[in-house]
């Protein structure tokens, strides 16, 4: 990374959780297509969802390993995003703050809907290894 000044990297900060709470709009929209294209069976339709989710998924992670490098460049190795808004002037703060917040509650609500549909999906993945091999224990005493 080239040498930049204060200003720079916190707007360079900022702006990245700025693109991280778009990704996540456009994440959402696709997590919840490929629940319902599990729901309906649809294998063509969850692949391609998955090829448009991993880029996104990564762009994210750059960003978020961007912002671990600026914040701690600018306050110390041990320095978390709290420190850096703690140092910002009063009207970036606000607006750091609120945005950080509303990107950690659609974080947690992407991973929510990662969850269901994970679920969802080893669920019809059990049930159609029961329908072709038969259950374990059929024969089994009781």
């Amino acid at each position: 990374m080239s040498r930049l000044t204060r200003d720079q990297a916190v707007a360079r900060l900022l702006d990245g959780v700025q693109a991280d709470l778009g990704a996540c709009g456009t994440i959402r929209d696709l997590l919840e297509r490929q629940f319902q294209a599990a729901l309906r069976h649809r294998g063509a339709e969850l692949a391609t969802l998955a090829g448009q989710l991993a880029p996104e998924l990564d762009a994210m992670e750059q960003r978020r390993q961007q912002r671990v490098q600026l914040v701690r460049a600018l306050l110390g190795p041990q320095a978390t995003m709290d420190d850096l808004f703690g140092s910002l002037p009063a009207s970036l703060r606000t607006r750091g703050r609120n945005d950080w917040d509303t990107l950690e509650t659609l974080v947690r609500d992407c991973k929510q809907a990662t969850t269901r549909n994970g679920n969802l999906m080893a669920e019809q993945f059990t049930i159609m290894q029961r329908l072709l091999h038969g259950e374990d224990d059929t024969y089994a005493p009781r």
